[in-house]
């Protein structure tokens, strides 16, 4: 996959191609299916795929102080996209001068004097340019002007339940890893270095890797979850992952700690991944140290078991 940044990379004799456009974060069921359409119609056409993303999240530009939180972190978001078969990812820095570009002048500029569009593929709800005044009609006046079609990608539901980034965030922040994971087509990820803590886990005699994220990452509810810690060119490890502030020893950070079940090694500056497989329970104070390992036992079988 071709990774160009600004609509203004495209090589120069470019043909046509099938465009998809969003923020596409979290590439859930839904991106997935839409992002899936416009593979399988450029594949059919005998033309290239293009997934035109932004980067920051429009939101932030707009209204600062309003980003959502974050369900995938650019890289991951670009692994995603490309193990969709896309040829080209496309982010557009989405700074103030592109968010005043007219909705007119965003199809001119982006699909036809750039990407030379033969189709575009958008989720009914689709808007664009300055104030997102173009919506899903004005683009399909527009393709007729400049000679590209329209096509809707199919909504994904289940339960009557559509599956959006924001109800997918709701989950997260609810603490309904499985219910996210549900909507994902896998596990929801949070990603971080591991940074020195208070070292009290390894006091406990269960030592914890401490994971600095991003400033927007969704982190789930506080509580305690099983999860799989993936490590850079290393197997999964099952493990038990508290996230909260340890109000047993009166803590008031928000920290998001794991404990790697059978692993003895130093994780300290190491980049890592946690997928969250299930919620455990949520965070609990103790009056002595005796029966928080005693629960902490408890949350590692938990762990064994639903991890697998």
């Amino acid at each position: 996959m071709q990774r160009w940044r600004g609509y203004e990379a495209a090589p120069g004799g470019w043909g046509r191609s099938v465009v998809t456009i969003g923020v596409f974060d979290g590439v859930h069921k839904g991106h997935q299916a839409t992002i899936g359409h416009a593979v399988a119609r450029a594949r059919e056409l005998g033309v290239k795929s293009v997934v035109v993303t932004f980067d920051p999240h429009p939101a932030e530009v707009v209204r600062p102080g309003s980003h959502p939180a974050v369900l995938t972190e650019p890289a991951r978001k670009a692994e995603l996209i490309e193990a969709l078969g896309v040829d080209v990812l496309c982010v557009v820095p989405f700074t103030p001068e592109f968010s005043r570009l007219p909705a007119e002048a965003f199809v001119h500029d982006i699909l036809v004097e750039h990407l030379h569009a033969a189709l575009v593929v958008v989720g009914d709800n689709f808007r664009f340019g300055h104030r997102a005044a173009g919506d899903v009609a004005l683009l399909e006046r527009l393709g007729r002007t400049f000679g590209f079609a329209v096509e809707g990608g199919p909504l994904v539901a289940e339960s009557g339940t559509v599956f959006s980034s924001t109800y997918i965030r709701s989950c997260v922040d609810a603490g309904d890893v499985a219910a996210a994971a549900a909507a994902l087509g896998r596990p929801h990820r949070v990603e971080g270095v591991v940074v020195r803590g208070d070292q009290r886990g390894r006091e406990l005699g269960y030592p914890t890797a401490n994971l600095l994220t991003h400033r927007y990452a969704a982190i789930p509810a506080d509580g305690v979850y099983a999860a799989r810690l993936v490590r850079r060119g290393g197997e999964p490890l099952a493990a038990a992952v508290s996230i909260g502030t340890n109000p047993t020893f009166s803590g008031r950070e928000r920290r998001v700690e794991a404990y790697a079940l059978d692993f003895t090694g130093d994780l300290y500056g190491e980049r890592l991944a946690l997928d969250f497989v299930a919620h455990l329970r949520e965070q609990r104070t103790y009056d002595a140290i005796e029966p928080l390992v005693a629960q902490i036992a408890e949350d590692v079988e938990r762990t064994r078991r639903a991890v697998g």
